[in-house]
């Protein structure tokens, strides 16, 4: 009989994946509030930072998060002057986010921000491109 039980903690693979996600998260804090932003708002700006605007379905399909959970980081991003928020002239349900100038501008503040979080993950480059490779494939399989 084999000693493998599938209700343990120890051998479930959400947990270590939940409780590293948090962890990681909550490294973040220190380093995103100079920028005066949330994680979530950060992955926001770093969609944005690479295409400039997007719809918020695209946005939300990208991030994997619902409407519900964009719409107040949306609303708050552009309180703070880093996105505009404007229907489609092509399609009127769908609300595109741009980047302003001052959202533009932010990128170069934020730079330092992968580099110091790389040095809170004790892993080889390979580790890390391995470990990448992995949850995009679970990712994938989700889907």
């Amino acid at each position: 009989m084999s000693d493998y039980d599938p209700l343990l903690l120890k051998n479930q693979l959400c947990f270590p994946l939940y409780a590293c996600s948090k962890e990681i998260v909550r490294r973040y804090d220190p380093l995103l509030k100079p920028l005066d932003l949330t994680y979530t708002q950060y992955i926001v700006m770093m969609v944005l930072w690479e295409h400039d605007s997007v719809s918020v379905s695209a946005l939300g399909r990208e991030l994997w998060l619902d409407s519900g959970t964009l719409t107040p980081v949306l609303k708050k991003l552009e309180s703070k002057g880093y996105v505009s928020r404007d229907r489609s002239p092509d399609d009127e349900r769908s609300v595109i986010i741009s980047l302003t100038a001052e959202g533009r501008a932010l990128r170069e503040k934020a730079k330092t921000v992968p580099e110091a979080m790389g040095s809170c993950v004790r892993l080889t480059a390979e580790e890390a491109m391995q470990l990448h490779y992995l949850l995009y494939k679970v990712l994938a399989g989700i889907s």
